[in-house]
């Protein structure tokens, strides 16, 4: 949160906002959609919201099309967060405790996660609010001026969150002490550029630390140790035993654990399914986990409330709960319904390639 917040405050992000230059609404909609998906596989869903839905304020005047738009960024970030172990908290959390190692949950939920966004982008695009104007705002686009260095923060703030995943495969240490040594590099780094300048000390660290959500970190706190204690009192493990009883197919209990997300927020379930399920039951990187971290991330996406990308769109907006599931939680269900077909057909039709160019029925002339 720190080093988005460093990034933000040198206006880093800015260099996204330059290089949209299309005005066509239906390609606007497929490149936030896109924009978003990549952005939050490095950041989060949440961070990755509430920068689109400002650079949104920048490109598109107030309107029913700009409101559509927020609604393709929360759907792509959610998205766009399923398939990084730093994307998403809920999937940090299965990566942290080593239910999904990096480049297989990546491979793994890749195409899954594109296709959840493109089938409702695709969807949106036949609507009639997919015509809207997408005009920018020049006097607002103007206003904004990078800070000094401001490239080179950017670069270096997501260099370090990228490299998290790789600290981790190459030391074995806790990914905390990887973002903790990157935004120590970024400290020094924005420290060096704005020495000697009082002006400038919104634009370094210790300012920084006083702007993130603190409360936000609380919350986190607050739902983890509660999940904690019921697993403690064994409570997990008897809600696990009934689901096994009842619902014998770990594909079924992924899925409705994604539609379950759509209404309460999806770290305590999966906080609860890793206390309820553990590397006994399913080994890591597992198909359960897999779908498990793809379903409760893009789950989230079908109502408003489901995901902390959703409230802060509502609340950026002022989009009402009723509005969104009348204009946009039916894409949101069949890109989730084919995210799900995409990873179980993938998982269970694996492509058996030839192993030497003899094999191959017109090269050994068969």
């Amino acid at each position: 949160m720190t080093i988005v917040e460093i990034i933000d405050a040198h206006q880093g992000f800015k260099l996204v906002t330059d290089n949209i230059s299309t005005r066509n609404p239906r390609t606007l909609l497929w490149v936030i959609g896109f924009v978003t998906f990549f952005l939050s596989s490095i950041l989060d869903n949440l961070t990755s919201t509430i920068v689109m839905v400002s650079l949104l304020r920048k490109l598109v005047p107030p309107s029913e099309y700009r409101k559509l738009l927020g609604a393709v960024v929360v759907i792509s970030a959610n998205a766009g967060g399923a398939w990084t172990p730093i994307g998403d908290v809920t999937t940090t959390m299965l990566w942290i405790h080593g239910q999904i190692t990096t480049l297989n949950t990546m491979q793994g939920l890749f195409l899954p996660s594109v296709v959840s966004l493109a089938v409702p982008l695709a969807l949106m695009s036949l609507t009639s609010e997919a015509n809207g104007s997408s005009q920018k705002s020049s006097s607002l686009l103007s206003s904004e001026q990078m800070a000094p260095r401001g490239q080179l923060v950017f670069a270096v703030g997501l260099g370090a969150l990228v490299f998290v995943p790789v600290f981790k495969a190459l030391t074995g240490l806790p990914p905390f002490m990887g973002m903790m040594l990157g935004l120590a590099i970024l400290w020094i780094l924005t420290d060096a550029i704005h020495y000697g300048d009082s002006g400038r000390q919104r634009l370094k660290v210790p300012q920084a630390l006083s702007r993130i959500d603190t409360q936000g970190v609380l919350f986190f706190l607050g739902i983890l140790m509660s999940v904690g204690s019921l697993e403690s009192a064994g409570i997990l493990r008897q809600l696990a035993n009934y689901l096994d009883a009842n619902i014998p197919n770990a594909d079924l209990i992924a899925s409705a654990i994604g539609v379950a997300s759509a209404i309460i927020d999806n770290v305590p379930l999966v906080a609860a399914t890793m206390g309820m399920y553990d590397l006994t039951s399913f080994p890591q990187d597992a198909d359960f986990w897999q779908l498990v971290a793809f379903c409760a991330g893009t789950g989230g996406s079908m109502l408003i409330i489901g995901s902390a990308a959703g409230v802060a769109f509502m609340g950026m907006e002022k989009v009402d709960f009723f509005w969104y599931f009348r204009k946009v939680s039916g894409f949101a269900l069949a890109g989730y319904a084919a995210g799900i077909i995409t990873y179980l057909a993938a998982q269970n039709l694996p492509l058996s390639l030839p192993t030497s160019l003899a094999e191959i029925p017109f090269i050994s002339g068969s």
